[in-house]
């Protein structure tokens, strides 16, 4: 009998560039639908969502109360209540509008839109109802006791990210806004066989001879858990015209990638590179890896091909290392980067010189130390990969690694990945370029919070974040970024590196209607604006300029910014500024020139500003981190950030700046 070895054995590395390859060649790329979100649990977002509309759309009452006028209480106490005549009472859901005058109040339930020039909630418990009189017994300030419009989520506000895997809390924000139907990449379509005629489905009667399919089933699951969509097509036979006829007809159907388990060794029940030699392709027979050498990768028509060995533990492992990245990548999913740790091993482990094996371990940990143990079961035992805590990595060319050597163990579970960058402090887009180059060569989990300036540095402080944008200005010195590390007490903790420069200015409405030429117009009673939040450097910039322009006229801060209609409205990024513009819910807000084109909106210039990174010390030598710094300094990114209007890169960017001692 002759029994055919096996051919084109390649090492790893090779076997996955090649499943690349293939991919290239049929062209297997993301594909995208349009689902409803009460099917988009975690599904991958295909776009960038903005909401069109403030959530709340209307100031509603956070207490059950009155709606009054706030300056109607200012005297009310205990001893001399207010009295206001009481006009009605409005529900929670009442669709008419209300207005109240002075000396006038609505009972107002929690949740109710207030009326027309009320401004404030007293609490049902401060008030006492006589007829038609509501005596108020406590004063109440403006603002007090409301929802204001918009507090929660601002129209044109970036509230979902492309590439975010959604789970109940996105989908609540989603139907907050009113968006029911999303894009979201489409999941892959994997299908599934077993081969061997020892194979039965675990529903039926176990008899001699015969075992349980195990591979059919963990395949299923660990397609799931990498974003594809599986089937399981059934169990074949070792019959060369039995399993032709089913990969034949499979391949022919609306399946990305085909998988099988068994039936790939270099024996007589070798059949599978056969069959695909004679639909398709053979790329790979055979991968220098212990478990697992008996693989083959392929394509059959225009579908992608992997069979996995039949042994379970063998089938699962190449599974996550050859066919796992191909499903997270074309999910939209990152790519699984299993947890590590240093430990020594617990007994002396010989392997096989010219094959690169893992080798499954215990972990015990001890009085500050950690052991592997060599699980002692081999491929063939699921209970090998399900037991185990992680594996250890064995070089081709070590043949023995001896008792209490340190080594490195990849553990098999994860419940939560961390972010690879979390990236606390000023909105900018410049930072988006960043993250977009990043992904094309290091897979990168960014999680962006925009909180403003001052708080990116405070979140520096308590080293809660990798990296913080920032680009507040010193009144004293003019100088940027800077001067704050002193003030905030960073400077023995962390690493200034010099950004890009950014022009800020008065983003206007098309043509500019209201003829606003610059920050006085702000003053005039036929313009209002959009501000951003306390703490952002554009709100620190625009306050230095209204303080400048109070010493002008002669008057105090306070005072002048009380005459800017929607100064205390904020909003919570540049594209939230420029998007209320655009919807003519203001006439004028301070944002970077760059969000102005992007909504054709008309730019007033104000000052160039410097936008820098903070990076706390214990951060600094994170391989994300220095990716990042990298391209900061990159020609790719200059190319890409020019091509924004008011943007450009310094003779200094991506220098250090500050070093903490």
């Amino acid at each position: 009998m002759i029994v055919k070895e096996f051919h084109k054995v390649v090492s790893v590395e090779e076997a996955i560039a090649t499943v690349y390859k293939i991919k290239e060649e049929i062209k297997l790329e993301r594909k995208l639908e349009e689902i409803h979100i009460k099917n988009a649990l975690y599904r991958v977002l295909a776009e960038d969502v903005i909401s069109d509309i403030d959530v709340p759309h209307f100031d509603r009452a956070s207490m059950d109360g009155f709606a009054v006028y706030a300056r109607d209480t200012f005297y009310a106490d205990e001893e001399k209540p207010v009295e206001l005549e009481i006009l009605g009472y409005i529900k929670a859901g009442d669709t008419n509008i209300y207005e109240i005058s002075e000396g006038k109040t609505y009972g107002i339930a929690t949740g109710a839109p207030m009326p027309k020039n009320a401004n404030a909630v007293v609490m049902v418990e401060h008030v006492v109802v006589r007829g038609n009189k509501a005596l108020i017994y406590k004063p109440v300030s403006p603002g007090e006791n409301i929802i204001p419009a918009g507090s929660d989520i601002r129209a044109g506000e970036l509230i979902l990210r492309k590439g975010t895997l959604l789970t109940s809390r996105e989908i609540a924000l989603l139907a907050a806004i009113g968006k029911t139907r999303i894009k979201v990449y489409k999941l892959p379509k994997v299908a599934i066989i077993s081969t061997g005629d020892e194979i039965i489905d675990p529903e039926s009667k176990l008899t001699f001879g015969k075992i349980f399919d195990i591979n059919s089933y963990s395949i299923y699951s660990r397609v799931l858990e990498n974003g594809g969509n599986p089937s399981i097509i059934g169990i074949v036979e070792d019959d060369e015209e039995k399993i032709f006829e089913v990969l034949n007809s499979v391949s022919r159907q609306d399946y990305d990638i085909i998988l099988t388990s068994g039936g790939t060794s270099a024996g007589v029940g070798d059949v599978i590179y056969k069959v695909v030699e004679r639909i398709g392709k053979i790329y790979v027979h055979g991968i220098a890896v212990k478990p697992g050498k008996p693989t083959v990768i392929g394509r059959l028509n225009d579908k992608l091909f992997v069979g996995l060995p039949g042994y379970p533990t063998s089938c699962l492992l190449i599974f996550d290392l050859i066919v796992a990245p191909i499903l997270r990548e074309l999910a939209g999913l990152p790519r699984k980067e299993l947890k590590k740790l240093k430990a020594k091993i617990a007994t002396k482990v010989f392997s096989e010189k010219g094959r690169k094996e893992f080798k499954f371990v215990h972990i015990v940990t001890g009085d500050g130390s950690v052991s592997a143990y060599p699980v002692t079961t081999g491929s063939g035992a699921i209970s090998t990969f399900s037991l185990a805590d992680g594996y250890i990595t064995i070089p081709e060319d070590v043949e023995m690694i001896d008792q209490d050597t340190e080594v490195e163990v990849t553990l098999l579970s994860e419940q939560l990945r961390p972010a690879d960058l979390v990236i606390i402090g000023s909105h900018c887009i410049g930072v988006d370029i960043i993250l977009n180059i990043m992904n094309k060569y290091i897979p990168t989990f960014a999680k962006v919070i925009n909180v403003g300036s001052t708080s990116g540095l405070l979140a520096s402080k308590r080293f809660e974040s990798d990296i913080s944008g920032t680009h507040l200005i010193d009144e004293k010195t003019n100088e940027y970024n800077v001067p704050f590390l002193k003030l905030y007490g960073l400077e023995d903790k962390v690493y200034l590196v010099r950004g890009y420069g950014r022009m800020q200015g008065i983003v206007v409405q098309k043509g500019n209607p209201k003829k606003i030429k610059s920050l006085e117009d702000f003053l005039r009673e036929d313009v209002k604006i959009i501000n951003r939040n306390k703490g952002s450097g554009t709100r620190v910039l625009l306050d230095i300029k209204l303080k400048e322009l109070s010493m002008k006229m002669g008057c105090k801060f306070e005072e002048l910014i009380k005459k800017i209609n929607g100064y205390e409205i904020e909003a919570k990024t540049h594209s939230a500024v420029a998007a209320a513009v655009s919807m003519n819910k203001a006439d004028a807000g301070l944002a970077i020139e760059a969000v102005a084109k992007l909504y054709d909106l008309d730019f007033i210039p104000i000052k160039e500003e410097i936008y820098d990174f903070v990076i706390p010390k214990n951060k600094f030598n994170k391989p994300h981190v220095q990716k990042f710094l990298e391209i900061l300094k990159s020609k790719e990114f200059k190319k890409e950030l020019e091509k924004l209007p008011g943007f450009k890169i310094l003779k200094d960017t991506g220098k250090i700046i500050h070093k903490p001692p």
